[in-house]
């Protein structure tokens, strides 16, 4: 008899839950995205430096709605958990904040994160990545969080740092980028921390 390793968390949990939004510094909300949110995203993908650090796709408006159907489909099938940075709930985003790489029964899960200029400075993205940390540990029942980034990135580096997650160390190019091989830092909390 074959000694078996129980799930962290079960599955069907992450499906039950509902999309929580959570208020952020300088007015700012945390919330599901909606498909009449589509231009932001398009604008978000077409910026440069979310394009460098981030690698998406270029986005026309109709693959955008798309693509924002696709994370609501995958927070159902318990994959990603995408939410989006605005100052109220009907105004346009101005950020990303989600959970990617969800490992229900290995208990794991990596943030993912972006802001617009219009979004940068007012601590939305920390406490963002905060607040979504949170849930990640105590409504989904996570065991471990991590973020990576590129170490040519150093606003990642500081909304990481400001999240509390801890630097582990350096992945050597670990992520290609139209400028190259990237090495990565990885920084990671555990609902224990």
């Amino acid at each position: 008899m074959t000694d078996s390793i129980r799930a962290v968390v079960p599955t069907g949990r992450m499906a039950a839950l509902t999309q929580p939004t959570y208020a952020l510094p300088g007015g700012m909300l945390l919330r599901p995205w909606e498909g009449y949110d589509a231009p932001a995203l398009v604008a978000a993908y077409a910026d440069p430096d979310i394009r460098h650090w981030n690698r998406p796709d270029p986005l026309t408006e109709d693959r955008a709605v798309t693509r924002i159907a696709r994370w609501r489909e995958r927070w159902h099938t318990e994959h990603a958990a995408v939410w989006a940075v605005a100052a109220t709930q009907d105004t346009v985003p101005v950020g990303l904040i989600g959970l990617a790489d969800i490992d229900l029964r290995g208990g794991s899960a990596e943030i993912m994160y972006w802001l617009l200029p219009a979004g940068r400075g007012c601590g939305a993205a920390a406490e963002g990545v905060s607040a979504v940390t949170r849930w990640a540990f105590d409504d989904l029942g996570l065991h471990r969080v991590r973020i990576t980034h590129s170490v040519s990135n150093p606003a990642s580096c500081r909304v990481a740092t400001k999240a509390g997650y801890p630097l582990e160390g350096t992945m050597r190019g670990a992520l290609l980028h139209t400028d190259g091989w990237h090495d990565e830092h990885l920084h990671a909390r555990l609902r224990t921390d």
